[in-house]
């Protein structure tokens, strides 16, 4: 008995350890996941938090942005709802953006928004206009105080502003005066970029203003006749003895367009034209384009086939000096080299590599009939020669073809 009992005694310490075992191991188990299930919950919360900021921060972004978008809206709407657009309305923008706010908000924004309009309201070459709209800018707030600040631009928005005001202002040939200079050094003061791009621009507009030999009327004429008069007087300069004449073509007879024609020819190319050979055809070529500042014109020329460089004299260069004559007393060191000079004519200035031109030309209409009428007026005005040439048109631009046109059915008319 005491056998059996001892061997119950032990099999019930057996299963009792056995089940505290189970119940520690259970019980560490159950200790991990409460452990990781606080932690995947911390981390939740942390994502969810997260989560909620970058939100937060994402809809303030989208509310500043879109704060900004109608800001800078509305600050280009009050430029375009303006019905009358002239020089006093443009400055009543302005006066009230400055008397609206102490502060001047956005100020960065209008001043984009006027330069942009300027010239929707013709004010882009006035000078004062750019000053009141620099003034827009706060004074004495963005003046570096030290050499840090300078060197890293101080306030990099606005002086990039103020850059691209100056910009502005040389590509429409406006040159900054003193006071100009006052207002820049009481916003950004001498230690600024805007300050170095006015100093560059005080430097060198004058300089390019008056580097063109052909000075021309500030601002230049609208009409197109006065353009033509300045680009033909122009470009006839080579030649000192060059005529510029004003033809109309009602003159002309069987002419279609009733248009002006300004003509430029000089008596050495008459005197070319009357010697070219008749088995020589000359052309018509064109349209070109020249530049009178802001306008362009169109403008023909009458040209001939080149001559060769054997006909004429070779160029002489005025730096060469083998052939400089030495004097009497070292004669001895260059032997005499008896030659036979063969004289032959200089190359005319009209004589050019590409072709020789008789005659330059702008019309009205750039039309083939206006140029056929065109050389009908220089038979008749000093080239007779003229009317036993052929003339060939030849166009690197579509041109009107009104009378050709006109001239087919007029054939066809006649085969009826």
């Amino acid at each position: 008995m005491f056998f059996v009992r001892r061997a119950v005694i032990d099999i019930g310490r057996k299963s009792v350890r056995f089940q505290f075992r189970s119940y520690c191991n259970a019980a560490k188990q159950f200790k991990k996941q409460n452990a990781a299930s606080v932690a995947n919950g911390n981390d939740n919360r942390n994502n969810n938090e997260n989560n909620t900021e970058n939100e937060e921060e994402s809809s303030e972004h989208e509310t500043n942005n879109d704060r900004q978008s109608d800001t800078d809206l509305m600050i280009r709407g009050q430029f375009d709802q303006l019905t009358s657009k002239n020089r006093e309305s443009f400055r009543s923008m302005v006066h009230m953006f400055i008397q609206r706010d102490k502060h001047r908000r956005h100020h960065v924004e209008f001043i984009y928004a006027a330069l942009k309009h300027m010239e929707e309201f013709g004010v882009e070459r006035d000078l004062e206009i750019y000053k009141e709209i620099l003034n827009v800018m706060p004074k004495g707030k963005m003046i570096p105080r030290n050499m840090f600040q300078a060197e890293f631009m101080h306030y990099p928005k606005q002086q990039d502003c103020a850059v691209f005001l100056l910009d502005q202002m040389e590509y429409n040939a406006v040159m900054p005066d003193a006071e100009m200079r006052d207002i820049i050094q009481n916003i950004f003061g001498e230690r600024s970029h805007p300050m170095y791009k006015l100093w560059r621009q005080q430097y060198w507009m004058p300089k390019f203003k008056y580097l063109s030999p052909w000075l021309l009327p500030d601002p230049v004429p609208n009409d197109a006749l006065e353009l033509a008069k300045l680009a033909v007087r122009q470009m006839c300069t080579i030649d000192v003895e060059s005529a510029v004449e004003v033809f109309d073509t009602e003159k002309v007879e069987d002419s279609l367009d009733k248009t002006w024609i300004v003509s430029g020819q000089s008596p050495e190319q008459k005197k070319l034209l009357n010697n070219h050979a008749i088995e020589s055809p000359l052309k018509v070529e064109g349209p070109f384009d020249i530049r009178l500042r802001n306008r362009s014109i169109k403008y023909f020329t009458l040209i001939g086939e080149a001559e060769p460089d054997e006909n004429f004299a070779p160029k002489e260069d005025s730096d060469d000096v083998q052939g400089m004559q030495l004097p009497d007393f070292l004669k001895f060191l260059s032997p005499e080299v008896k030659e036979v000079a063969v004289i032959k004519p200089k190359r005319s200035i009209h004589q050019q590599d590409d072709g020789t031109i008789y005659a330059i030309c702008a019309t009205g209409t750039s039309t083939k009939d206006s140029l056929l009428s065109w050389i009908r007026l220089l038979e008749a005005n000093g080239n007779p020669k003229l009317v036993h040439i052929p003339v060939l048109f030849k166009f690197k631009a579509p041109v009107d073809d009104r009378s050709l046109i006109v001239v087919n059915n007029q054939n066809d008319n006649e085969k009826k």
